[in-house]
C-alpha cells in the first residue's frame, strides 16, 4: 500500500527526525527528485502529504487537474528512494496534517517563501523550521504541460 493513514506514518517516526514536504506532484520531473532528496538529507525519515484530488481541484491548478489520480500518484512517490511514507491530506494547506505530524523540519520548493506559507507560523510554534528549497530552472509541472501542448 502507498497510502498510510496519518496515524500509520506518524508510527514510523520512533524518535527519529522527521523531514516533511507536501504538494500535488502530479507529473514528475527531476525538480520534484532533487527536491525529495534534499528534504530528505534533513531528517532521518521524510513523509510526504500530497493533496488529495478533490483539493488540486479547489487549488485552480487547472481544469484537467490533476491530470493522474491520488492513487497513481502516492503510487510513483512512495516508489522513490528518499520517501519513506505518503499520506493524503483533502484540506487547501497541510496545517492539520503538520499539527499531527510535528515535523521538526517543513521543506518546500522555491516557488513559495515562508512569510507566504499559512503553515510556517504553526511550525516555528513548536520549534520546527522551515527550509525553502531552490527550484530547478524550467522544471515544473507546468512548464512540462506546456511543451506537451496540454496547457
Amino acid at each position: 500500500m502507498s497510502l498510510l493513514r496519518w496515524e500509520e506514518a506518524a508510527a514510523l517516526r520512533r524518535g527519529r527526525k522527521l523531514a516533511f514536504t507536501n504538494g500535488v506532484f502530479d507529473v514528475l520531473h527531476v525538480g520534484h527528485l532533487r527536491l525529495l532528496e534534499a528534504a530528505r538529507a534533513l531528517g532521518d525519515l521524510l513523509i510526504v502529504g500530497i493533496n488529495d484530488d478533490e483539493s488540486v481541484r479547489r487549488l485552480g491548478k487547472g481544469p484537467n487537474r490533476p491530470l493522474n489520480p491520488l492513487e497513481d500518484r502516492a503510487e510513483l512517490l512512495a516508489a522513490l528512494r528518499p520517501v519513506d511514507a505518503v499520506v493524503a491530506f483533502a484540506e487547501d494547506t497541510p496545517e492539520e496534517l503538520i499539527r499531527f505530524l510535528r515535523p521538526e523540519v517543513h521543506v518546500k520548493g522555491g516557488d513559495y517563501r515562508e512569510q507566504d506559507l499559512p503553515e510556517a507560523p504553526l511550525v516555528r510554534s513548536y520549534g520546527g523550521r522551515v527550509v525553502i528549497f531552490p527550484t530547478v530552472p524550467g522544471r515544473s509541472t507546468t512548464s512540462t504541460l506546456r511543451r506537451a501542448g496540454l496547457e
